[in-house]
């Protein structure tokens, strides 16, 4: 994502719609889109708001590890993403009953579909709200080393503490069952990222601390997988377009929301990506917040901005989850404030367990951007449309060039999966 602050981010709610409920099988974010129709600005800077997430902290590493030429790869992530998004609008088109991601699958391969799709975005979420456990820890503990708990005996020190620290501080928050006001403070996701690139800018050229004096290399190979998924990581904000489309006044402008918001977030990405690497190298950790130094006011206002949002963002990802697994309960369990407490709960103290199971940024969210954004985000709308449309019926360029991305997603999976899995296990 970008921590979707935001993937994390990158799936979180148009902040602008008001917070309902939907049918729990349906929810793709917890959401109903408002009755209360948004302009083509606002739905802007809903969409802005999804795709400008955690990656923004990620894409320098991401580039390091691909090399300058991998930046190539970026624009064309970013093009393929922008495309399928715009299949995704034709799909809805055709049926006006589609108002989620899920409804989507449904539409094009009955409640299979539905499984898949649900389970993937599901899943991105879990891993996502995880990734941000992970990188509060590693701010937290590199602007306060040496910090230690003894509980029954055990010491726990170092980025464990502060991931069960923040952790602790997150729980009331998932208990709330009207994220209304999360779901404005989300927004932040948008002025975040910009604060944040500006802040790196500062640290570099204004504070006279680091400058961009790094030359990188031009093309690493063997980097290649971990660059992709990482680029891709930057744009699954798919599961949300059916929200941001259902929720527009003229959904005639769709596209061209589509079209600044992938224009904007690219530009971000993409100038973050080339600070990074200048200001850094190959040495840039997976999150640039880490290489900064953090006696300077602009680094900390950098470091700081990273640690409010996944706080603010955390339980906006895992209520559709929440809410799916109490949707599995009896009805008179639904409703319980108990039952809400102790799903939410438990979900808090998993994800902090994976965190502390598997500390590594950077290759979780490779591995979230190869296996899980690249399907949601490129080989399921593809496949979707093509049934929906009927377009795998006739041969033509149209066909030629959706199967084409569906080839190419489907090795981006394969490749990036396995290298993300490789590096973790060699970590552990």
């Amino acid at each position: 994502m970008a921590a979707k602050l935001n993937q994390e981010s990158s799936l979180s709610v148009p902040f602008l719609t008001k917070w309902n409920q939907r049918d729990e099988e349906a929810a793709v974010n917890s959401h109903a889109p408002s009755t209360k129709q948004v302009s083509f600005f606002k739905t802007c800077i809903n969409g802005l708001n999804a795709l400008s997430g955690v990656g923004i902290l990620s894409i320098p590493y991401a580039l390091a590890s691909g090399g300058w030429l991998s930046l190539i790869l970026l624009f064309g992530i970013a093009i393929t993403a922008f495309y399928t998004g715009l299949l995704m609008k034709k799909c809805m088109d055709m049926n006006s009953d589609i108002r989620s991601y899920p409804d989507i699958g449904e539409q094009a391969f009955g409640k299979k579909g539905r499984m898949v799709i649900s389970v993937s975005m599901y899943t991105e979420l879990y891993l996502v709200a995880t990734g941000f456990l992970i990188l509060e820890g590693d701010n937290l503990n590199n602007m306060f080393p040496n910090m230690e708990l003894e509980l029954a005996g055990f010491a726990i020190g170092g980025k464990q503490f502060f991931v069960i620290l923040i952790g602790l501080v997150i729980v009331p928050s998932v208990w709330l069952d009207d994220l209304s006001l999360l779901s404005f403070v989300s927004a932040s996701g948008v002025f975040a990222s910009g604060i944040i690139l500006c802040s790196i800018f500062w640290a570099a050229e204004i504070d006279k601390g680091i400058g961009f004096h790094k030359q990188g290399n031009l093309l690493n190979w063997s980097g290649i997988p971990t660059a992709v998924s990482l680029y891709a990581f930057c744009y699954c904000a798919h599961p949300v377009f059916p929200t941001l489309y259902t929720s527009m006044r003229n959904k005639h402008q769709f596209s061209n929301v589509l079209l600044v918001c992938f224009v904007v977030s690219t530009i971000g990405y993409a100038s973050m990506a080339i600070f990074g690497y200048l200001m850094f190298g190959s040495e840039v950790h997976s999150q640039i917040t880490l290489d900064l130094p953090t006696s300077k006011i602009s680094s900390r206002v950098a470091i700081y901005t990273t640690l409010v949002n996944p706080i603010s963002k955390y339980a906006l990802m895992v209520t559709p989850i929440k809410n799916a697994l109490k949707g599995l309960l009896p009805q008179q369990c639904k409703k319980n404030k108990l039952t809400n407490i102790l799903i939410s709960t438990t979900l808090v103290i998993s994800t902090v367990i994976v965190a502390l199971v598997v500390p590594f940024f950077g290759y979780l969210m490779s591995l979230v951007g190869a296996f899980l954004s690249i399907t949601a985000s490129i080989i399921l709308p593809c496949s979707c449309y093509l049934k929906i449309s009927g377009t795998y019926k006739n041969f033509g360029g149209e066909l030629v060039a959706i199967v084409g991305i569906i080839i190419g997603g489907v090795v981006i999976a394969i490749f990036g999966t396995y290298t993300s899995v490789v590096d973790i296990v060699d970590h552990l």
